[in-house]
């Protein structure tokens, strides 16, 4: 952190935040300093008690951060729409990760209505972006709030050339199909592969098939993203599958919403965190983690079957349903749960499978970076579309102690920016992008229950994407400042 102890009477600032305590991302202790934004970038920090700004925010008592940066989203269509992307912000997100669990908008025209999970971003009207290319250019033409990135999705890849015909291997055209797809959407911009080798439409691609395409994404310089194959009994087989692909295509691994699932294998997150750092020796690795012992995705019965409670976020035939606990609404119907879920589907559900033990060591561990995972267009959506990140500040930073507020806004920042590849995000440095939030250390909470999912977050004062601010006060600006951010490697 510069002291800038010279004469900065004659330096002009279009913003400049005073009196605050500036974390600046690394996980170095904070340290009281202002903060002097020119244009899209921060261009001092120190005393600045003598420069001239047009506008100036009293920072007293708050934390002056990097953006928080959600490794892990499902926001592809959402940044589209004409709306301030208020779970996000709310909450002192600034960039979002988009196109994961192979789910992404982009590239696909679907031949017929999107099966699940792929149409928990969209149905068939909402998939019109047949190269990455129309997709940066509809953001491009309508910029969102926040700055995203996006990996393609091997569901969608697989959807666009197979179509419904998804319970076995891709054939060798089909292949070769995928691969100039995702060849064509890597030059474009996308920042990697993702698969969710768990769902329906990608569970019969064999490891081979994913290997083939990720070393299209490798020759990109792309990141390979997956959510395993199975994250309960054997989720160390399928670790082991994702560990096998990324050494074979040669390229970073991101184990999405890393996590150990049903009763049997609570506390089998020891097993797993040590296999994560004994891969690292030999591949570059990363995870996210979401700070909740739920999870939410499409309602299907595989995984009904393993939770302790469901509740159903939307349903397409039973609007009326969301935010209800499965078992109420099979007994409405006076019906079995497996017969409910045929008469819901589509449908989409909140799953209480996980050990808070296991979220804590996970969250705790010096490589997790934080991800919501949130699903945008739930009616009854997760409460950790509108509460990650505050719930890891205030709930697990302060009230327990898991880590000082220092390692949790790293967690969140710097971490995550470097993992993907943002250069100059994710720190408060001179000469970064100006992505910050101001936020109160003593009263950043989660509002948001799963009673009342949509509460925004407490102790958000303001926020600032590309030197703009967005949210204000509680409130959105209106302004939209994002851009599609592509991975680098390097300052270069």
């Amino acid at each position: 952190m510069n002291d800038n102890s010279g004469d900065l009477s004659e330096e002009s600032f279009d913003l400049v935040i005073r009196y605050g305590t500036v974390i600046d991302g690394t996980g170095a202790p904070g340290k009281r300093a202002d903060v002097g934004i020119v244009g899209n970038r921060i261009a001092r920090i120190g005393d600045l008690s003598a420069v001239q700004a047009e506008h100036t925010v009293n920072a007293s008592d708050r934390i002056i951060a990097p953006g928080f940066i959600d490794a892990h989203t499902h926001d592809d269509r959402a940044l589209l729409l004409n709306d301030a992307m208020e779970p996000k912000i709310s909450q002192g997100v600034t960039t979002v990760i988009a196109g994961n669990c192979g789910v992404s908008l982009a590239p696909l025209t679907p031949p017929a209505e999107p099966p699940p999970p792929i149409n928990l971003i969209g149905n068939e009207a909402d998939f019109v972006y047949r190269e990455f290319t129309d997709l940066s250019a509809a953001l491009g033409a309508t910029p969102p709030p926040v700055n995203a990135a996006f990996f393609v999705g091997h569901s969608t890849l697989r959807f666009g050339v197979m179509g419904h015909d998804l319970d076995r291997p891709a054939t060798t055209a089909e292949i070769e199909q995928m691969r100039a797809t995702l060849d064509t959407a890597m030059g474009q911009g996308a920042i990697g592969l993702s698969t969710g080798l768990v769902y329906p439409p990608a569970i019969a691609a064999p490891t081979d098939e994913i290997i083939t395409l990720a070393e299209v994404a490798a020759q990109h310089g792309g990141l390979y993203s997956t959510h395993l194959r199975n994250e309960g009994d054997q989720v160390r087989e399928a670790m082991d599958e994702a560990f096998e692909i990324a050494e074979r295509a040669g390229l970073p691994l991101i184990l999405s919403h890393h996590k150990c699932h049903d009763p049997n294998n609570f506390g089998r997150s020891v097993e797993t965190l040590a296999a994560i750092e004994e891969a690292a020796g030999r591949i570059d690795i990363g995870f996210d983690v979401y700070p909740y012992v739920a999870g939410s995705t499409a309602l299907l019965a595989s995984f009904v079957e393993r939770a302790e409670r469901v509740i159903v976020t939307w349903s397409d035939p039973h609007p009326e349903v969301s935010g209800r606990d499965l078992t109420d609404v099979a007994a409405e119907f006076q019906c079995s749960p497996a017969d409910a879920i045929e008469r819901l589907s589509p449908a989409g559900a909140i799953y209480f499978m996980l050990s808070e033990e296991d979220v804590q060591r996970i969250l705790s561990h010096p490589m997790a970076m934080v991800g919501s995972d949130g699903l945008p267009h739930d009616q009854h959506p997760h409460p950790r579309l509108w509460g990650t990140f505050p719930r890891v500040l205030g709930h697990y930073a302060r009230d327990l102690g898991l880590f000082s507020l220092e390692e949790g806004v790293r967690r969140m920042t710097s971490l995550t920016a470097a993992q993907f590849g943002l250069i100059d995000r994710g720190i408060v440095r001179e000469s970064a992008f100006a992505d910050l939030v101001i936020f109160d250390p003593d009263t950043i909470a989660e509002a948001a229950t799963y009673e009342n999912p949509t509460t925004p977050a407490l102790g958000i004062d303001l926020v600032i994407v590309n030197g703009v601010i967005v949210h204000r006060a509680g409130h959105s600006t209106g302004q939209r400042p994002g851009r599609l951010l592509k991975r680098k490697l390097s300052d270069c």
